[in-house]
Formats: C-alpha cells, structure tokens, sequence
C-alpha cells in the first residue's frame, strides 16, 4: 500500500502507557502507538483482550486507569465531559459494532446526523455518502427495512460523513459479503487519504486488514507486531 500522507509531521494519534482493568485484572496495559495523519492502522487480537475497550478509551467513552491519550494535540482523558462530547462531535467518527443506528430516523437523516449536530448544511454530502458506500436511492428507507449488512454501511457513511479527523471502526466489515466489504474498504481508504485524517480499525478479516497501512495486534501487555509478520 502507498504510504499514507505526511504533510503535517505531527502525529494524529498518539497512545502512551495506556492501561484498563476492571476489579484487580488488568485488560491490557502498556499499551502504546502513534498514527500518522491520513494513515490506516488494522488492530488484531484475541477475544476479550479489550479491542473494542481499547477504542472507547481513544474516543473518551471509557476511562483509563494508567497513561494517555493525544488526539491532534489534545489530551483526550483529561477533557472534561462536555469537551469530550465536543472533541467526539467534531473530530471521531465511530462505527460501533451494534450499529447504533436511531430506528425513528431515515437512513439520510441517520446519516446526516452529524452534520445536524455541527449545524453544518448537508448539501448532497449524504448523499453522495450513501452512493459511496453502495446505498444510493436508500436514504427514505426506515432502518428496519434494511438489512444488517445495509444497517453497517449507514453507520459506516454516518461516521465518515463530516470528515473527522479520526474515525474508530470496531469490526466495520463484519455483517459484510466480500464485495461490500471490499467497497467499505475503498470508502475508508479514500476518506483517509483525500482527507488526511486517521482509520483505527479492529478486525478479523485478512483481507481489510491487508488494505491498512500497518498491522498491530493487541495482548495483556500492549501491542506488537503479529507473529506472523
């Protein structure tokens, strides 16, 4: 794969130390990692290693019991509530494994739903996002009337939609046939490089995982390199 973009030489991303443990168990600890503007990480790892947790800590939804977190220069665990709120808002997008798409919404309005948020005009941005990702013609569509796999490619155009600056996919290839996969993978491949933000990506698919830049798996002791590398 090319390598991603490096115009700004600040890392995106940078993950320090960071440590999660729920009663006396450590989930993982150590774990560190810096990501470049406009680069695609896969992260791999066994079940209940904390992969999903791991991400809800860069995104400010979880706590951390050791280290830190810097998102284009901001210390994302000692944001305030109401900060990190914002910092979500303007800078993540997060395709979260359930979907979390709102069932009294359209699939546009869905979609559109950040740009609500930041009071940014939609224009045809949620459209040509649905288009993206193998959509078009479905934003007045209900959700229910949708398949699982249409469900993750909405919350997939959701995420991408105002252009974060970091976008977290927890298994964003899961519900999908290899060709919609293989789309998602182009939607996200693009949408780091025309934009020069960052993909943190859990999965178990070979074949996403082979279109990222760089391959991590995470253990109890933080992360590496797969043996298989």
């Amino acid at each position: 794969m090319n390598a991603p973009p490096s115009a700004d030489p600040a890392p995106l991303l940078t993950v320090s130390g960071l440590a999660k443990r729920y009663g006396d168990a450590f989930i993982f600890s150590d774990v560190s990692l810096v990501m470049a503007r406009g680069e695609l990480v896969a992260l791999l790892g066994e079940s209940g290693v904390g992969k999903s947790t791991l991400l809800n800590c860069v995104a400010g939804l979880d706590t951390a019991d050791a280290g830190s977190v810097t998102l284009a220069g901001r210390d994302v665990l000692g944001l305030s509530e109401p900060e990190a709120a914002r910092l979500r808002r303007e800078d993540l997008g997060f395709v979260f494994q359930a979907f979390h798409v709102l069932p009294h919404l359209s699939v546009a309005d869905n979609v559109g739903l950040p740009l609500q948020l930041l009071g940014r005009p939609r224009g045809d941005r949620v459209d040509r996002m649905l288009a993206a990702v193998g959509l078009g013609g479905l934003g007045d569509r209900a959700p229910r009337q949708l398949s699982g796999g249409q469900l993750q490619r909405v919350a997939i155009a959701r995420a991408l939609v105002h252009e974060p600056a970091l976008v977290l996919a927890d298994e964003p290839t899961g519900n999908l046939d290899p060709r919609s996969a293989g789309l998602v993978m182009d939607v996200l491949v693009d949408a780091a490089r025309r934009t020069g933000g960052g993909v943190l990506m859990v999965t178990h698919s070979p074949p996403a995982a082979a279109r990222c830049d760089r391959v991590l798996e995470l253990t109890a002791q933080g992360v590496r390199l797969p043996v298989s590398s």
